[in-house]
């Protein structure tokens, strides 16, 4: 395949407007699809509930849709050509977003953790073994892939993980569980973080794996959410074997293998709107919401939504920034730690305006189009505050790297006041 030097944008788009002429159903034109209130499905749900059929079909769709854009060249389009890329730019990689947005495709929801997660994390710290057996089957949409860091004693505090790895010969038995793992119940892959060394330090002693969901010892159970729903998951592992050749870095480094995994799901967070600006939540629909209820002259409500949607934009193009980043090469900063942070200040920004424009319409269901249905994004909201890292953590980074105030003392910190109660007992 070629290189993106050989390959213009022009070209490339001549290439892709090809592919998806012959392969999907051009949407209808702006003209046509004119939001207007009161037509169509009002639902807006963060974290979209549908039933395991459903969600069975549309998987089956969405591998359909990834195999046949990789077979044509067009599923990494900036990936190593070694591993079924193209090598080609970002430019080449946002000319296709733009150009398969106006087609009719399937959900490619699926395929967000393990893309925008694991996938990466592989190709940086994975063995080639690794990197031969998942990183094309994943991007063609052969497999699926999840990540497995939170545990019910271990969530923002990530380097407090329990769940154990221990090794036997050129394999590994893993025993322990993870809590809140999304898309576990389809996915055929797993990241997953381990103590090896419970007598190093927390943050050391560490190692991450991939790990075949689907071998024996592993169980799934679905997590009920307040939303109604059960997108979550915790996973018990019970001596699940793991050949040492699965192993991502080096033994006793898995916190350096969980940053890169972090960062790039900071990213992915980041660089989403939650809806915004695109069917779910967009400004037309939010604009129709105030002159439904005749609210369109309240100064106050006007420009706070003005104030939600730069919100947006802006958060997008920084999750953007920070992509193109870690893209280009470089290293993870703190930016995503920012994105992320400002997509969950925005969600809950529209939130409470969304809830002071209803009023009691968002709390009982009476068929109302357009007002109920916001309790699911309401109620969904709280989950995004956690999701990547919790918003404490999140200010903690920024502001250690980039404000320059002193580190929290923590377990692996050398504290004063630890010192002091040394002093005091000694």
């Amino acid at each position: 395949m070629s290189a993106s030097s050989e390959v213009s944008v022009e070209d490339f788009e001549t290439e892709v407007r090809s592919f998806l002429e012959a392969n999907a159903q051009e949407k209808r034109s702006l003209e046509e699809k004119k939001f207007v209130w009161g037509e169509g499905d009002d639902a807006v749900a963060i974290f979209e509930e549908i039933d395991p059929d459903e969600e069975r079909r549309n998987l089956a769709d969405a591998k359909r849709w990834r195999a046949a854009r990789f077979d044509a060249g067009l599923g990494w389009i900036t990936g190593p050509t070694e591993y079924g890329g193209r090598a080609l730019s970002q430019a080449h990689e946002r000319a296709y977003a733009r150009l398969e947005a106006g087609y009719e495709t399937p959900d490619m929801g699926f395929f967000g953790i393990g893309l925008g997660m694991v996938a990466p994390t592989i190709l940086a710290h994975g063995t080639d073994v690794t990197k031969d057996a998942y990183l094309r089957s994943m991007h063609r949409g052969d497999l699926v892939g999840c990540q497995l860091f939170s545990e019910p004693g271990a969530g923002s505090d990530l380097a407090g993980v329990e769940t154990r790895a221990v090794r036997d010969g050129d394999e590994w038995l893993i025993s322990g569980q993870k809590v809140w793992t999304s898309g576990a119940q389809y996915s055929d892959v797993g990241e997953v973080i381990c103590r090896t060394d419970p007598d190093q330090p927390k943050h050391r002693g560490m190692t991450a794996f991939v790990v075949d969901m689907h071998a024996p010892g592993v169980e799934v159970r679905p997590l009920r959410q307040m939303t109604g729903g059960a997108s979550f998951n915790e996973v018990f592992f019970e001596e699940v074997r793991v050949p040492d050749d699965h192993r991502l870095g080096d033994v006793n480094d898995g916190w350096r293998v969980a940053l890169t995994t972090l960062m790039n799901e900071r990213a992915s967070i980041g660089s989403g709107s939650g809806g915004m600006g695109s069917g779910v939540a967009s400004i037309d629909r939010l604009a129709a919401m105030l002159r439904h209820f005749g609210k369109d002259d309240d100064p106050v409500l006007r420009d706070e939504l003005t104030r939600i949607w730069i919100g947006f934009q802006v958060g997008k193009l920084t999750g953007q920034r920070a992509a193109d980043k870690i893209k280009a090469g470089q290293l993870p900063g703190p930016e995503m730690s920012i994105g992320k942070l400002a997509l969950t200040h925005n969600l809950t920004a529209l939130s409470e305006w969304t809830s002071r424009v209803l009023g009691p319409r968002v709390t009982a269901d009476t068929g109302e189009w357009g007002t109920y249905a916001w309790a699911e994004y309401i109620l969904g909201t709280p989950g995004m505050r956690l999701g990547g890292g919790t918003d404490e953590v999140m200010r903690n980074i920024v502001g250690e790297r980039v404000l320059g105030l002193p580190k929290d003392p923590g377990i692996d910190s050398k504290s004063p006041f630890r010192d002091l109660k040394a002093r005091a007992s000694s």
